[in-house]
């Protein structure tokens, strides 16, 4: 190890990582649709690299399952039923209500000005009507509201979930509610941590997450 404050070479990512990204948000984009099987020689050509390392990405992605391996016919993507995305948004629930009482007992000033930033985006994607944008923005407040937690735990559960949701959020596109009332949903979030109100705050997590479940189960 070299001396306090000297520069190091910075460790470069291995293709195996890159191609990983690659698939993981292709899958998450809707590019690779869901059931979709994935061919090698036509993704080896497409990202311009060997079998090699193709291979071993997808194993990582059949390891977190975004992939699904059938004997004797190959890797296809996963395909999200209804039972799934129940439990992806119960599992977030989980996961954010326990954050949400983090929150509360820790530093709710700087959670409710990382929060707002957040809101801000989902703000200007609304503005702009853009249903992909609102997607995005939508998923990166939640993603701030579980590390403004202070729990790396919850943020690794969450981090887990971040593909699968990106998929329910494809499906909810179309049953989205109008962009002022979307805001609005995060908006009283925020307003919430400021006050103070944990109980509230609760409620309104848990009222989000399953009235977005009831929303699927309707498409």
């Amino acid at each position: 190890m070299g001396r306090l404050g000297e520069l190091e070479p910075v460790p470069r990512r291995s293709t195996v990582e890159i191609v990983s990204d690659e698939l993981r948000s292709a899958i998450m984009y809707g590019a690779l649709e869901p059931g979709a099987q994935l061919g090698e020689a036509e993704l080896a050509a497409r990202l311009g690299i060997s079998r090699g390392p193709l291979r071993e990405a997808m194993q990582r992605l059949v390891q977190e399952g975004l992939l699904l391996s059938e004997p004797h016919r190959g890797l296809f993507v996963i395909s999200m039923d209804e039972g799934d995305v129940e439990d992806v948004y119960l599992t977030r629930l989980a996961i954010e209500r326990s954050a949400c009482r983090l929150i509360m007992q820790r530093n709710r000033g700087e959670a409710v000005a990382r929060l707002t930033e957040a809101l801000e985006a989902l703000i200007d994607a609304a503005r702009e009507r853009d249903r992909v944008a609102m997607s995005d923005a939508d998923q990166a407040f939640h993603e701030v509201l579980v590390s403004s937690s202070g729990s790396p735990r919850l943020e690794r559960m969450a981090h887990t979930l971040l593909v699968e949701t990106r998929m329910c959020l494809n499906a909810l596109q179309d049953k989205y509610p109008e962009p002022a009332e979307l805001v609005e949903e995060h908006r009283r979030l925020v307003d919430a941590i400021g006050d103070g109100e944990e109980e509230r705050l609760l409620q309104l997590i848990e009222e989000h997450m399953t009235d977005s479940i009831q929303r699927l189960r309707t498409s």
